[in-house]
């Protein structure tokens, strides 16, 4: 059990949190949502006792181990990856590490006898007999083969690095989990593992993600930062989301049912008032009126952009064809020989581990890179627009975000680009900030503004949903599926590629593996399993 105690945080003048209550209590898993800038990840370090706040208490059971997922990729760089993961429960790892530095001592004294045995029993308490393997379940589930656990920490890649520190938090069973994106850079089978992992996990488990589909998976109660509170909701993800939608209704038909009546109540004052016969039933009303003065029913700090992909004209009967297509990717497998034909209106997600060699496609079909051999074709009538997974390079003038986005559209009134702009959030002052000091998630919503500016009939997305919030990942979501063009798209958002795709498109070690199903009927498919199995026999990653 963990709870938080009249917290309360600001940063400057701003509060963050003020007078926070809240319990968090074993065989739970909490998932807890916001804004950007709500102060999720800030939340969870106050937990974890990174973070102090202004004032309040947070409160542990009595002997109860709190276990974090590490952020810093490179902490750990000079340990093992084995040691890495031991660490998450330190007092058991400090143990080993003082009981095999003793017998390593050129001489043993009494003294480091009777120490030895000491450590020996409190090391076979804290069942550390058992810590390797356990660690190598912990890795293995999360796709680190044996032959890295032995490896420094420096000798891994980035997305290894992160799976090792997931499986240091949750080693050595700790009495409360907590997690921030635990997802992030995870292939679909580790997603899964994890949220078995999570499922049977006994203790309890705090979670930030932006992964709708884990936190449906893994969530019994939903955290709901907003106003500087946090709300807690039993139920998971889409169960919040919906009952929160239907309660916005309620408050916005209570409302404007009041307004009416009191528009209707000050009409009579008007009318009768200065009417004799009248005004004693004129003032009686007017009293009426000030009992029914609005509350301050307040809506959710969060908002949503409006995303809109219109297309400025229909697309004939061809929409693309690709012939024998290659494309080399330095260091990684490239496309060869590809042939692919997309109809109108197809909505193909690419799956797969070869995640260059998709971006590489894309790149070629947008018209920003050339084929090493073989052609494409778009339809006569097809505009295709490009959402490009790194869109760094977009943003490197000192502009304002009005001026940037003006570079694309030749109507001149400035009042067409702000609208455009409006619906992604940034009206008034915030349309005028510098591009270059753009966050990941302004800069996609910059990106998304340039598309629905184009008209484009046929879409190309590399990853749309990487640095999104919750909100605009649900409204790229709805507009995507409410599109009537072509969208050729790659995400890691399990529920976005399960709602958005019509057909699957899978890169393997052999070739391609082509499906007109949802996501999910693909993955439990098993003739797609079968043909899976075969093209990755003898390759160790096959994620998805």
């Amino acid at each position: 059990m963990i709870s938080a105690q009249n917290v309360s945080l600001s940063f400057g003048d701003q509060p963050l949190f003020k007078d926070v209550n809240i319990k968090f209590t074993a065989g739970n898993c909490y998932g807890v949502i916001g804004a950007n800038g709500a102060g999720k990840s800030t939340f969870l370090k106050i937990l974890s006792g990174d973070l102090e706040p202004d004032s309040g208490e947070i409160s542990v059971g009595k002997g109860e181990r709190i276990a974090v997922l590490q952020q810093n990729q490179f902490a750990f760089d000079e340990y093992s990856v084995m040691h890495t993961v031991i660490m998450g429960h330190r007092h058991l790892y400090d143990t080993m590490i003082e009981k095999d530095a003793i017998y390593t001592k050129e001489e043993f004294t009494e003294e480091d006898g009777i120490r030895a045995a000491e450590l020996e029993g409190e090391f076979a308490e804290l069942n550390g007999w058992e810590a390797e393997s356990e660690a190598a379940r912990l890795l293995a589930g999360l796709g680190i083969p044996d032959g890295l656990h032995e490896k420094q920490m420096a000798d891994l890649d980035g997305g290894q690095k992160v799976r090792v520190l997931l499986a240091q938090a949750l080693f050595g069973d700790p009495d409360i989990l907590l997690l921030d994106e635990p997802t992030n850079n995870l292939d679909l089978e580790s997603v899964s593992w994890l949220e078995e992992f999570l499922f049977n996990f006994r203790n309890t488990v705090i979670v930030v993600s932006h992964d709708r589909h884990f936190l449906n998976r893994v969530c019994t109660h939903i955290a709901d930062i907003d106003f500087g509170k946090i709300q807690l909701y039993v139920g998971n993800y889409d169960f919040w989301y919906h009952s929160s939608q239907l309660i916005q209704r309620q408050l916005r038909d209570e409302k404007k049912r009041r307004e009416d009546k009191i528009a209707e109540l000050k009409a009579f004052i008007q009318r009768f008032a200065s009417n004799a016969a009248r005004s004693k039933q004129a003032t009686s009303r007017q009293k009426l009126i000030d009992q029914l003065s609005i509350d301050d029913i307040r809506p959710s700090s969060r908002r949503s952009p409006y995303i809109n992909f219109e297309m400025s004209r229909d697309p004939g009967k061809k929409m693309l064809e690709i012939r024998g297509l290659s494309k080399a990717v330095e260091g990684e497998p490239g496309i060869s020989g590809l042939d692919l034909t997309v109809q109108p209106g197809e909505k193909i997600a690419f799956v797969g581990p070869f995640h260059t060699m998709k971006s590489a496609l894309y790149e070629v079909l947008a018209g920003e890179d050339t084929p090493d051999a073989g052609e494409y074709e778009w339809g006569t009538t097809i505009t295709p627009a490009y959402f490009p997974k790194d869109s760094g390079r977009y943003f490197d003038r000192e502009i304002s975000i009005v001026e940037w986005l003006r570079q694309y559209t030749e109507v001149e009134e400035e009042s067409y680009v702000r609208g455009f702009l409006g619906r992604m959030l940034f009206s008034g002052e915030e349309s005028l900030k510098k591009v270059t000091v753009l966050s990941g998630g302004e800069k996609v919503r910059c990106m998304l503004a340039k598309l629905m500016l184009t008209g484009p009939n046929a879409l190309i997305m590399d990853e749309p949903t990487n640095h999104l919030d919750l909100e605009s990942i649900t409204a790229l979501n709805d507009a995507l599926i409410a599109f009537k063009g072509t969208v050729l798209f790659t995400s890691h958002d399990h529920e976005f590629v399960n709602t958005v795709a019509s057909r699957i498109i899978e890169f393997t070690p052999t070739g391609i593996i082509d499906r007109t199903m949802p996501f999910d009927e693909y993955l439990a498919s098993d003739d797609v399993k079968a043909q899976r199995d075969q093209a990755y026999h003898g390759h160790h990653v096959v994620e998805i």
